[in-house]
């Protein structure tokens, strides 16, 4: 009996060491921690449970039969964060590149079937060189199983994806469905092809951060929602996440203990609005004087800035935060606002996360680009997420909403729930220049009498009382007391029960 022990504590040893002690020093020598270090730092302390530790490959060409190290390049298993159970994977560079074969995909497929059925986030871990090349058609059937299981985990349970080394050729697809992408800045990239391949076909010259890193995808490509500086942060964050998202999509977000007064009020927000219409001002105070103890998670905070996305607690409970930002572009709505917006906004109806949208909003770009782009579809993207969204929605302008952004922007129109308005909010469908410009027409050469117009103009249009007149606005409050309004509203919001008319799926305008 002692010796069967011995042997299997002998198994083990072999299989943690992965490709062996040089090639772990190799990895740490980049600045990169080895897949089960970054699992260590990922969970909670000895809370990992793996799976299939003794798993090896089954290729025999090309001389494999001689090279078949345990656990075949990918660690599996589940575990806790914060005591909440989550599964992961993740990808072991030492062993054979963290290339994916056969077996390294049915590993990850069985702990992603396992997470669909017990209804727990899946984490995964990328730091693979692609495909094993030496497996040919068996490893993009591999990766075909993982792509496939992705599909049926989204909307169900939280995916989250960590980029931690290369991620080429197919293996970025399996990210990309996931929920959230986190990169780490110089040791991790994503692309399709090659900083080779494209000098072969395009003959552009281009280095592989260049093309695919962090900076390029949380910047141009809206690919990453987060980048950091190392493992070790990009794990901390990862943490700080799963915080705020349920478990599976049967269940509500978790309440955490808050010590912040849900009636504090906050003077400074009555003095927020500047007196000029066309100065900016930072929307994330707000954001933050109305979170609990100001905690706020950004999402993709260095893509689209005109329009801000992340979580914030209110009473201890998760809420998804859409707001526009004055200080970039006015807070206009563009192609990339619109497209970043939307999604945010369908993971949160998707896990029951209600929605806070704080507008200040002028109206669409106008120009060339985007209407050669595709602004109407895109713009029509986050009507149609905010429109099919059964969550609660509270809703708080604060100064401009405009035409169609107005619209588009949670508004009551869209099935908001409460809709607030501070009483600096100017609720139309144009400014006043704009507006007496096409109204008063034939003045246009006496800039008095248009002065005189726009004047009526902003006096009639530019407050929220005609809108709350006519209902859209639930009632127009002060500013300092928007936390306790906002907290209130989702309160009397926890029991909200609204279905979508029966549809095998929507038929979203992408």
């Amino acid at each position: 009996m002692k010796d069967i022990l011995q042997e299997l504590e002998h198994r083990r040893a072999e299989a943690r060491l992965g490709g062996g002690q040089g090639r772990i020093d190799a990895q740490h020598a980049k600045g990169k921690l080895t897949a089960r270090e970054r699992i260590e730092l990922l969970l909670d302390e000895d809370s990992f449970e793996e799976f299939d530790m003794f798993v090896t490959h089954r290729c025999t060409d090309f001389g494999m039969a001689a090279s078949r190290p345990y656990g075949d390049g990918v660690v599996t298993g589940w575990g806790t964060i914060n005591g909440r159970m989550v599964y992961v994977f993740s990808q072991d560079f030492t062993v054979l590149g963290g290339s994916v074969s056969e077996t390294h995909a049915r590993k990850i497929c069985k702990i992603m079937d396992m997470a669909i059925e017990n209804g727990a986030p899946v984490i995964g871990i990328n730091d693979s060189g692609g495909a094993r090349i030496q497996e040919g058609v068996d490893s993009l059937a591999g990766y075909g199983e993982v792509f496939q299981r992705n599909i049926e985990a989204s909307g169900v349970v939280p995916q989250i994806s960590v980029i931690m080394g290369p991620c080429a050729g197919g293996a970025v697809y399996s990210p990309a469905m996931t929920d959230f992408i986190f990169m780490v800045r110089d040791s991790s990239y994503m692309f399709v092809t090659g900083p080779d391949v494209v000098k072969t076909v395009t003959n552009e010259h281009v280095t592989a951060e260049e093309l695919g890193g962090a900076v390029t995808h949380t910047r141009k490509s809206s690919v990453a929602d987060a980048a950091f500086e190392n493992d070790v942060e990009a794990l901390a964050e990862v943490r700080r996440l799963v915080d705020f998202l349920p478990l599976n999509n049967r269940e509500k977000p978790p309440a955490r203990p808050f010590f912040d007064d849900p009636e504090r009020m906050e003077d400074s927000l009555d003095t927020l609005i500047p007196d000029n219409p066309n100065q900016p001002y930072d929307m994330k105070e707000l954001i933050t004087k109305l979170a609990d103890e100001a905690d706020f998670y950004e999402i993709q905070e260095d893509f689209a800035k005109n329009i801000i996305t992340g979580f914030i607690r209110l009473e201890g409970q998760t809420v998804g935060v859409v707001a526009n930002q004055p200080m970039v572009l006015a807070g206009v709505l563009d192609i990339d606002s619109a497209r970043k917006a939307a999604r945010f906004v369908r993971f949160c109806d998707c896990f029951e996360i209600p929605i806070l949208t704080l507008v200040d909003v002028p109206g669409f770009l106008p120009g060339t680009t985007q209407e050669y782009n595709g602004v109407i579809k895109h713009g029509a993207k986050l009507l149609f997420a905010y429109g099919e969204a059964t969550v609660p929605k509270v809703t708080v302008i604060t100064r401009k909403a405009y035409g169609g952004a107005y619209v588009v922007m949670s508004s009551k129109h869209l099935q908001g729930d409460i809709n607030y308005a501070w009483p600096t909010s100017e609720i139309a469908v144009m400014g006043a220049k704009g507006a007496t410009e096409i109204i008063h027409r034939a003045d246009l050469g006496d800039p008095e009498k248009i002065a005189g117009h726009a004047k009526d103009y902003e006096d009639r249009f530019a407050n929220p009382f005609v809108a709350a007149e006519r209902g859209f606005i639930d009632e127009v409050i002060m500013p300092r007391s928007t936390r306790r309004r906002v907290a209130r509203a989702f309160a009397s919001l926890r029991r909200k029960s609204a279905k979508m008319p029966w549809k095998k799926h929507d038929n979203i305008p992408l």
